[in-house]
């Protein structure tokens, strides 16, 4: 696992993040819900981390893996889904 050093996140426990961490160790604040549709609230969360990393949880599961990304990376990854890319995985 690649573990890197965090920026100090107001109320991050956690000395390092990295990815698959459980992400209550990231804390309590600063999680939203950038979407959410009728499937009864269970949908992903995700946070912007102080060195411009994202963190993304499962929000029935808080205490489950975050797991983190990139800016480039998230980017790809919303770019792609508007472009339809990823309508496979609806199909």
């Amino acid at each position: 696992m690649d573990r890197i050093t965090s920026q100090h996140q107001p109320g991050v426990r956690a000395e390092r993040i990295y990815n698959g961490m459980p992400a209550r160790e990231l804390g309590s604040e600063g999680w939203h819900k950038p979407w959410s549709g009728g499937n009864g609230g269970n949908c992903l969360e995700a946070m912007k981390l102080d060195d411009g990393r994202i963190a993304v949880r499962q929000s029935t599961d808080p205490d489950g893996p975050a797991l983190i990304y990139t800016t480039d990376e998230m980017t790809a990854f919303i770019e792609g889904a508007k472009a339809g890319v990823a309508d496979f995985l609806l199909s």
